[in-house]
């Protein structure tokens, strides 16, 4: 399975080096000196990474027979692509990669069913399941363990306990506001 692992940014000093917007929890992993790694555009690559390091705050890559700026600009914008076999877990228990999580059934632990996890939005202090509901609409449910309670890749499940107003149609609490 390929997967973005980085996009290329802008080229960084005169030697070859570019900025990279990672786009992997394990950078260290995957854009390590000696990865190859398809492109798209395909033709710019495959690149091999020569050199990887940290500069205020953003990581520079240098690619082997990229050694000056025109062909580290030249570059620019491109996805870096790396082959992860599916069934690869991550390291840390309860981690999990977006691809394994995607088009998980979501349910309530009564077993009522929710709708379907069609992406994962990360952001700076929380990831989000985009689910879309049976009707087509869609609901966000943070990725937190006290609403996630399981996830179950065996069952392709992702078992919630929501907080009252998180999942409820609009149509249900408007009735009971009637009713009130």
């Amino acid at each position: 399975m390929q997967l973005v692992v980085a996009r290329i940014g802008r080229a960084h000093g005169i030697k070859g080096e570019v900025t990279v917007e990672v786009r992997t929890d394990e950078p260290e992993l995957r854009l390590a000196p000696g990865a190859v790694l398809a492109t798209d555009p395909a033709a710019a690559g495959p690149l091999t990474i020569e050199t990887g390091r940290v500069h205020s705050g953003r990581l520079l890559l240098r690619f082997e027979g990229v050694s000056d700026r025109t062909g580290a600009e030249a570059l620019r914008n491109t996805l870096l692509i790396a082959e992860i076999d599916p069934d690869e877990l991550p390291e840390g228990e309860d981690e999990y990669y977006d691809h394994q999580l995607i088009d998980l059934d979501v349910v309530t632990a009564d077993g009522t069913e929710v709708g379907r996890i069609t992406e994962i939005s990360h952001l700076p202090t929380q990831d989000l399941f985009i689910v879309e509901r049976p009707d087509g609409s869609e609901v966000l449910i943070p990725f937190v363990e006290e609403i996630v309670a399981e996830i179950d890749l065996e069952e392709q499940k992702a078992v919630i306990t929501p907080p009252p107003g998180l999942i409820d149609d609009r149509a249900e609490i408007a009735s009971s506001r009637e009713e009130s």
